[in-house]
């Protein structure tokens, strides 16, 4: 039930294209034969097990490159905050993956892909991940429609990444003022539970895919997830000491290193190579068009950001046009295996031209502290993506794009409540004043992130 459908647009055009492939006839002489560029399983079963195997070393690089985007988060949330805090950015992005991906396995995994006969709302097909040390999967049905070339090891590690992602995306919204320990506890429920129960919805076979909503790689799933659960928890634990006057305007905080966050920007971009084109779960010809739109909707993305931060601030703004990147290429994970040329520039542009405007509104009428822009980048842009495939899409609706979308809202809003509430009222979601003022990097793990060589003396206590 984790097939990802390449339907419509220019996918759909370009899987009926015939290439006319040269071969060697047993005379030496080259014969021209029409080759369908996308029928895979033919010829022997030795060839079949070929493309299998491909299938699956291609899924594993494209597993790498998106565990490879925690080293961007890391860097893009360190930069953007303070120094003091540099160290306390990376342990988590750290134990996003450590912890996530053991406790994904654990139970994330059953949660996520239960089995059956779809449709459901909530399912579990039970503790761990069965099949793991199995080799290839039966080739008997390779011929046959709906055939699933990954092995359990394959799939795990390409969906443990996607875990990893949708849990990290929190981190920079409640930087500098967040108890460790509570968010190994946020971790632990993201991975194990509210990402999970979503990714079934659709990927796992339930509701949503059988109503026909469409979300490619996880703007919904992963990132409207991701960006929610962000808003809650940075509502609810509150601003930062000093990020608001007394006459309730925001105030500047500037982060520590551009050339930090802009280099977390471009290892995200490299790694959104591998989030997008694997999520086709195969190796074929899709692979390059997926993309090719997803360059396209990054770039811009880059430039909506870049107009709308020179028109409202300016100056154009360097974190808001990789902020605007990060948009186009969140946007563009709904519709990448659906829409053409024009639709996905268009979306990633509208999503770059949004970002700016929302992270002004989220700070100055919501008075939320999200020191990266995380909500903006995520839940918003997410949402973009998802509105986009309902209009430049003919095979999905608005209204089920919609609908969809207002179940992640509801539903991550009222668990991450829950979790971000309980963590509250316990006294364990929030540092001491003392602690925020002194830096997480010493109060909450004993070293600062940088050596008092590295630093002025304004910088170690700003």
């Amino acid at each position: 039930m984790r097939w990802k459908l390449l339907t419509g647009g220019g996918l759909a055009t370009t899987a009926m294209l015939l290439a006319a492939s040269p071969v060697l006839a047993q005379d030496g002489d080259v014969v021209v034969e029409e080759v369908d560029l996308y029928v895979r399983f033919g010829g022997t079963a030795a060839d079949i097990a070929q493309t299998v195997i491909l299938d699956n070393i291609f899924i594993f690089i494209a597993g790498v490159l998106v565990f490879f985007m925690q080293a961007g988060f890391a860097l893009l949330a360190s930069g953007l905050t303070r120094a003091k805090n540099s160290s306390n950015m990376m342990m988590k992005s750290l134990m996003d993956a450590a912890l996530g991906v053991l406790v994904f396995a654990l139970v994330g995994w059953g949660l996520a892909y239960p089995g059956g006969d779809g449709g459901a709302w909530f399912g579990f097909a039970g503790w761990g991940i069965p099949g793991l040390m199995d080799g290839l999967p039966d080739l008997a049905g390779a011929t046959e429609d709906g055939f699933y070339p990954l092995s359990v090891s394959s799939d795990f590690f390409f969906q443990a990444a996607f875990a990893a992602t949708a849990a990290t995306i929190v981190a920079g919204a409640v930087a500098e003022r967040t108890k460790f320990v509570a968010y190994l506890a946020y971790t632990v429920v993201i991975t194990g539970f509210i990402y999970p129960v979503v990714v079934s919805w659709q990927w796992g076979g339930g509701w949503l895919a059988e109503r026909g909503f469409v979300d490619f790689a996880g703007s919904g799933l992963v990132h409207l997830t991701g960006g929610i659960a962000a808003l809650v928890g940075a509502a609810l634990i509150g601003p930062r000491i000093g990020k608001f006057g007394a006459d309730g305007k925001p105030r500047a905080i500037p982060g520590h290193s551009i050339p930090l966050a802009m280099t977390g920007v471009f290892i995200l971009f490299i790694g959104f190579f591998g989030f997008n084109p694997g999520s086709a779960l195969q190796a074929d010809m899709s692979v390059p068009v997926i993309a090719v739109l997803t360059l396209f909707a990054a770039c811009a993305g880059a430039l909506g950001a870049l107009v709308s931060s020179w028109a409202l601030l300016k100056k154009p703004d360097t974190s808001m046009a990789g902020n605007g990147l990060l948009a186009g290429l969140v946007a563009i994970c709904a519709g990448v295996g659906s829409m053409d040329v024009v639709p996905a520039i268009i979306t990633g542009f509208v999503a770059g031209l949004i970002v700016v405007p929302a992270v002004l509104l989220i700070e100055r009428v919501l008075k939320v502290d999200d020191p990266v822009g995380a909500v903006s980048v995520h839940a918003v842009s997410g949402l973009v993506g998802l509105i986009a495939v309902g209009i430049f899409v003919d095979e999905a609706s608005i209204g089920t794009q919609l609908l969809g979308a207002g179940a992640i809202i509801v539903f991550v809003g009222i668990t991450s409540g829950i979790l971000f509430g309980i963590l509250k009222a316990v006294g364990i979601l929030r540092v001491s004043a003392e602690q925020e003022i002194e830096g997480l990097d010493v109060s909450e793990h004993g070293a600062p992130g940088y050596g008092p060589d590295m630093l002025t003396p304004a910088a170690a206590t700003a």
